[in-house]
């Protein structure tokens, strides 16, 4: 059985769908288009909040249903880590990561009938040593192509992964705890919304 959705995703991340459905959060995925360039001097945890709020706005205007946007940014000794360009890039970045810690920040805004509601997370995130094949290995199966700081928790990288301190669907991506409450705030039912 198909459920009707109840709220507008305003993001093409697989992940992000992934992780609301396993909340029983039906969505209508739209991917909206911002700038996501960081302004000058703009602080790590800043930035990721004002893009999921401008990608949640940026929803609302093609949705009639309450719209989450998220924005998730990878942070090693206060810089953003994003995307790896190429091959070189993402061996860098996993080199600076290896036998490190460093954060992971997620932001995520909810458009909807209490107006923009958002939070925002951090997560400590502790790297094991990561040796020159691995990182050519890793590279080689595509996975960090489109991820930011060049991992992902939830895939393979998971093995380099020596511990976290924080919330582990934030690093995936969203913030469960802090989303669904930020939905309950908005009248969007999750999966125990007859419970409550």
């Amino acid at each position: 059985m198909t459920l009707d959705p109840v709220l507008c995703l305003a993001s093409a991340s697989p992940r992000r769908r992934d992780l609301l459905a396993s909340i029983g959060v039906a969505v209508d995925v739209r991917s909206v288009e911002i700038d996501e360039t960081p302004q000058r001097d703009e602080a790590p945890a800043t930035y990721v909040v004002r893009l999921a709020r401008e990608k949640a706005r940026a929803g609302a205007g093609i949705s009639s249903l309450p719209v989450l946007g998220a924005d998730t940014a990878v942070v090693h000794d206060g810089v953003v880590l994003g995307k790896p360009g190429s091959r070189e890039h993402a061996a860098a970045m996993l080199r600076s990561l290896s036998g490190r810690d460093h954060e992971v920040l997620t932001a995520v805004a909810v458009s909807g009938p209490a107006g923009l509601l958002e939070a925002c997370v951090a997560t400590r995130v502790v790297m094991r040593e990561i040796g020159n094949n691995e990182i050519a290995a890793y590279w080689s199966t595509g996975e960090p192509v489109d991820k930011a700081g060049g991992y992902a928790i939830q895939g393979l990288a998971a093995v380099f992964v020596k511990r976290i301190e924080g919330s582990h669907s934030a690093v995936v991506g969203l913030p469960l705890f802090e989303t669904a409450a930020l939905l309950a705030r908005q009248g969007v039912p999750v999966w125990n919304h007859a419970m409550a």
